[in-house]
């Protein structure tokens, strides 16, 4: 490739950047607003406005995981076992779990909205208002949520496998059973699959209803993000020197070759599927941000290594713009909007 200069290129031009001195572990956008948050390992809250950034402090402890709020402004979780959310420059409790971290959490804006907290074996599913609806037990210690593009179903994976949950409904949930460590789930968005990282490198997928199989092996790292495209037609994902794209279409992924697009210098840690088009932008140990498209297989380079290792990856509502976070610290916003 060319040199880091050529490589800065889009993001001097269309981006701004800044050092925020801590691990960014997450970043999203308000939807409402378009408002960007990143989420710091030393438990505050990054929230831009106009070009410039407002540190919140939300937790006493490292931020865990955050999620755009139901109702406006952001869901994030900690290692001080709080639940909060974050508007208007705020931060106010939603749930105390004690000492327990609050490792992973989601939500699901609709007619029914909710949320969802990991905290240790337990799944909290809650109102926007924070209220309790259920509390969802698992075998083992809960390592991912996924809700279905319609709120009807939560998805969590956990040690041998995955559990699929209504709702709705005070029901058992549908255990999906495969052996060994899973570290993290995604469902494709038409209910079609859902998918698992694992410890090992590789991913175990089930069909859905019938709970089919897929195996998907080969990489030469573990796998730590997953994204579907909005057609669901790929499954984009990290772990390899460049993006590993499982086709789910014309009977894939089983018995089928994955496209692999946007060799970079390193190993690809994050990934984020546009959420119009056939885009996916890769983040990779280096620092090095590329985005790739997918039907075009043509690659544009965002940013350049140097800056450490990708740790966030996302993209804004109609995805105009991306938002990039590294473990050093180093956070940007990259402007996609026709000028």
């Amino acid at each position: 490739m060319s040199d880091t200069n050529d490589l800065d290129q889009l993001l001097n031009n269309r981006g701004q950047s800044t050092a925020f001195g801590a691990y960014v572990t997450a970043a999203c956008f308000d939807p409402a607003t378009a408002q960007p948050a990143f989420a710091l390992g030393d438990g505050t809250l990054r929230l831009g406005a106009g070009g410039e950034f407002t540190a919140v402090a939300a937790h006493q402890g490292a931020v865990l995981s955050l999620c755009a709020h139901p109702l406006g402004g952001f869901l994030s979780g900690g290692d001080d076992g709080r639940l909060m959310r974050t508007q208007a420059g705020e931060a106010t409790q939603v749930q105390k779990f004690g000492s327990k971290w609050v490792e992973h959490v989601a939500a699901f804006t609709g007619k029914t909205s909710y949320l969802a907290a990991a905290v240790g074996k337990i799944v909290h599913l809650l109102s926007p208002a924070g209220d309790k609806l259920r509390e969802l037990a698992h075998p083992s210690t809960v390592t991912g949520l996924a809700f279905d593009a319609k709120g009807k179903r939560l998805a969590t994976s956990h040690y041998n496998g995955a559990s699929l949950w209504f709702t709705a409904s005070a029901s058992a949930p549908k255990v999906l059973e495969w052996k060994g460590s899973h570290t993290g789930i995604v469902m494709h968005p038409n209910g079609e699959a859902v998918v698992t990282m694992m410890q090992e490198n590789a991913l175990h997928g089930w069909t859905l209803p019938e709970g089919k199989h897929m195996r998907m092996s080969g990489y030469p790292s573990k796998t730590e993000s997953l994204s579907f495209t909005k057609s669901g037609r790929w499954l984009a994902t990290a772990g390899a020197e460049s993006v590993v794209l499982w086709p789910f279409f014309g009977g894939g992924p089983m018995g089928k070759a994955p496209k692999e697009l946007g060799m970079g210098d390193g190993i690809v840690k994050r990934v984020a599927c546009h959420p119009e088009y056939e885009v996916v932008a890769a983040g990779f140990d280096t620092g090095m941000v590329l985005m790739i498209d997918i039907n075009r297989e043509q690659v544009l380079p965002v940013c350049g290594p140097g800056r450490g290792a990708v740790s966030a990856l996302a993209w804004n509502a109609n995805g105009a713009q991306l938002a990039i976070g590294t473990e050093t610290g180093f956070a940007a916003l990259v402007d996609f909007a026709t000028k």
